[in-house]
């Protein structure tokens, strides 16, 4: 039904209308009784599917990745689809309202979404307030930088935003990898992104010494699809000196490659993601395991249009996995039909 009929008329609107439209109408099917519905269609309870992974345990291992409930409106809403868990943001101190538009693009003869949002969003302190009302959902936090901070002082934007979510997240993602805020990849360096994480491990070591648990919050580093081999053997290092618990693998990619979409989308600048993105992510997800001897988790996510891509990426080293762009062209029915997938395995 959502191939049939609602995905092509949804994909007669502009893409960015549809996301607010889409939660509108996820919202008030909500409000008015369907999340038993929703859930009765789409959940699978099963104990075989429970992950425990850097000090958590998850329902299942399918995600929703961060984008796509930026500002925590929906996430309660978006657990009744199946996810095991799910990631928002990603988060700027400030509230900024990203690029101009049009900046989200639909490829679909590719399967693919050119986005350049660029980090819009209410602020951290807005998503807070609605996290408060929490009821049992895995909430990951994805944070960044506003545009407007310097690199010298991106360290501060991530502290303020870690500061704010700590008491309302399961774990962080830290997201110097979009291309959509200029010179955030710079971040992605050695010494600036070691220099990062360990002021983040400080601070979650300050805020579990007063926390009642005792416990640190888990730190997972969002990498881009388009680092070298060199440089994939630097952020392995990374993992290892500055004793985060993660990566996740990958964001969204600035290559074109074999596009078979118009050339006027296909040459949109920002950052590809979708079924062009498959490979690439698979790619990385096993040359991180592989050369680290599977000594940090890896959250899959890029490219998950089917049960046999979330599959594969599990093959190749991934713990959990997410979706965003194979959610949208796919339909809500993916997350189960991987859940089936991965019990059959």
């Amino acid at each position: 039904m959502y191939k049939i009929i609602v995905r092509p008329l949804l994909f007669l609107l502009d893409p960015e209308r549809v996301h607010h439209l889409t939660f509108s109408l996820i919202r008030l099917f909500s409000n008015i009784g369907f999340s038993r519905i929703f859930r009765s269609i789409f959940v699978i309870e099963d104990k075989r599917l429970e992950r425990e992974v850097f000090g958590l345990k998850f329902k299942n291992p399918v995600g929703l990745a961060a984008g796509f409930d930026k500002d925590a409106k929906l996430y309660q809403e978006l657990s009744n689809f199946g996810f095991g868990f799910i990631e928002i943001g990603t988060l700027t101190p400030k509230a900024q309202a990203g690029n101009p538009k049009k900046r989200l693009f639909r490829l679909k003869v590719d399967k693919a979404i050119i986005n350049r949002m660029g980090f819009n969003n209410q602020g951290v302190f807005d998503a807070v307030e609605r996290l408060k009302t929490n009821k049992n959902v895995m909430i990951g936090g994805n944070i960044g930088k506003n545009k407007v901070t310097p690199n010298d002082n991106a360290i501060k934007d991530y502290l303020i935003c870690f500061d704010a979510l700590f008491k309302y997240v399961d774990y962080f993602v830290v997201n110097v990898s979009s291309p959509n805020t200029p010179g955030l990849r710079e971040l992605q360096d050695k010494e600036p992104l070691t220099a990062l994480l360990k002021e983040l491990k400080k601070e979650n070591e300050k805020y579990a010494a007063k926390a009642s648990n005792g416990l640190e919050k888990p730190i997972l580093l969002k990498i881009a699809p388009d680092l070298t081999e060199a440089q994939l053997i630097d952020i392995i290092e990374i993992v290892k000196t500055t004793g985060i618990d993660g990566v996740i693998a990958t964001n969204t990619t600035i290559e074109r490659k074999d596009l078979k979409s118009d050339l006027v989308d296909a040459e949109e600048k920002g950052g590809l993601s979708g079924k062009p993105l498959t490979e690439r992510s698979t790619e990385v997800i096993r040359f991180l395991a592989e050369n680290s001897n599977k000594a940090f988790p890896i959250i899959g996510v890029g490219g998950i249009h089917s049960p046999q891509d979330a599959l594969d990426k599990l093959n190749a080293g991934a713990d959990l996995v997410q979706l965003y762009t194979g959610f949208i062209y796919e339909g809500p029915s993916l997350v189960k039909r991987i859940n089936k997938a991965i019990l059959n395995m």
